[in-house]
């Protein structure tokens, strides 16, 4: 009996050990062929700022999600680990010191690191909103010194480095974009698994287990200021990691870097995507990164549209994509999902269609108010209407109010089929 239960047990290590495995085996092999799918240098340069942000704000959760630590001015720590490796980007070239680049984010992650550790000596004292007001303030102190303390933070022009200077590494002197995506990819990967490491800690834990109830942690004998402390730290020497990758890809660093407005892009992020799960801030960088990116192109109103999604997903979806991502796995192993596929499509389509409809007046009322006088014809999804005729505002209007009437009448049908597929018996499909 002792026996079976042995190798039971050793069948369930290796069956852990080996999913654990299997997705950053994907997720390397990913980042290994896309630069070969997307190889124009824009494509390069758009998966190299996403992967900084994955970092950051996977560093980010480690406060949010894990610790329960609501900060306002987490940037602060990107910011001052990537001038720190400005710095000894410009020492290099300078006094022609032996420092390959591959490191330099190492040196960020440590600066960040001794940041974090200052101010978490009296700033993780409490949590709730003590913490969220102090992150509040060092923030804006920071941020105020970048442009008073000229000899670190450049002033308002920032500081600005060149990142061919350094030693080559097996000859590769990264004068191309390309060889830039595979050092940072190498550090998303890296930075990642031990952040995932950290997570499966002790500490780790416990830091889930402050955020829930503290004192139930402080009767168990756990400090709860030392366990937001110690993610605090952990958090800052990713955030300053993610700070000295930017560093090396734009080889400079202004106040822009370091202000709240940083900070409520990433708190945005990391929301989006979802606080609960590990893999949340990596599907918001990645949707923050399209939409800033590739949607900032083709309207003047991105913002506007993240904004509206990040309240609607807050409202309505508060885990996050990763969240709706994860409703579904009962009805996966139930083996029910089938059953979702026809009311999605009778319900989704036409609320895309019916959002793409709202955007198309937003988009339309813009032009009018703000076009050059004279100028009545714009294109909205590759057609190119008269904006002041009455027809177009009629069809656009047309179309939003009958696709979410559509979408409201399908709507019980979904759930119906969502009950079903989430429920034990019955026939799958």
């Amino acid at each position: 009996m002792s026996d079976m239960a042995n190798k039971s047990a050793t069948t369930r290590r290796s069956g852990i050990t080996l999913a654990m495995a299997m997705p950053w085996i994907l997720a390397t092999v990913i980042l290994a062929i896309v630069p070969f799918v997307f190889a124009s240098n824009s494509a390069i340069t758009i998966m190299n700022q996403m992967a900084i942000t994955i970092i950051f704000a996977l560093a980010y959760n480690m406060l949010l999600g894990q610790g329960g630590m609501l900060s306002f001015g987490h940037a602060v720590y990107m910011g001052v680990g990537g001038f720190m490796c400005v710095h000894i980007m410009n020492y290099v070239e300078d006094y022609s010191l032996p420092l390959p680049l591959p490191v330099l984010p190492l040196f960020g992650g440590l600066f960040g690191l001794g940041l974090a550790t200052i101010v978490g000596s009296f700033s993780t004292r409490k949590a709730g909103t003590v913490f969220a007001m102090i992150s509040l303030g060092v923030g804006e102190l920071i941020a105020a010194c970048s442009v008073i303390i000229v000899v670190f933070f450049g002033g308002e022009e920032g500081v600005s480095g060149d990142r061919t200077y350094g030693m080559p590494v097996f000859g590769v002197e990264f004068l191309q974009q390309i060889e830039v995506y595979y050092l940072i990819a190498f550090w998303l990967l890296l930075s990642a698994f031990l952040m995932y490491l950290y997570s499966r800690t002790p500490i780790g834990r416990m830091a889930n287990a402050v955020r829930d109830n503290p004192e139930r942690a402080e009767f168990l004998g756990y400090s709860a200021r030392w366990v937001r402390f110690f993610s605090f730290c952990a958090s800052g020497f990713f955030a300053g990691i993610a700070g000295g990758l930017f560093a090396i890809n734009y080889e400079i660093l202004t106040e822009e870097n370091l202000n709240l407005v940083q900070s409520g892009w990433i708190l945005l992020i990391t929301f989006l995507g979802g606080v609960g799960f590990f893999f949340g801030p990596i599907i918001g960088a990645v949707l923050f990164t399209l939409l800033q990116t590739v949607l900032s192109l083709e309207t003047e109103l991105w913002q506007l549209y993240l904004g509206a999604l990040f309240v609607a997903t807050v409202m309505y979806f508060p885990g996050g994509m990763a969240g709706i991502l994860m409703m579904h796995v009962p009805a996966i192993r139930l083996g029910k999902a089938g059953l979702l596929v026809v009311p999605y499509i009778k319900t989704l389509l036409p609320a895309v269609i019916g959002t793409l409809g709202l955007a198309a007046l937003i988009e339309t009322v813009f032009h009018v108010r703000h076009a050059a006088t004279g100028e009545h014809e714009m294109t909205l999804f590759w057609m190119t209407f008269d904006s002041h005729a009455v027809l177009p505002w009629i069809t656009m209007f047309a179309v939003m109010v009958v696709s979410f009437w559509i979408t409201r009448r399908n709507l019980p049908e979904l759930k119906a089929a969502w009950h079903d597929a989430n429920t034990i018996g019955g026939n799958p499909s």
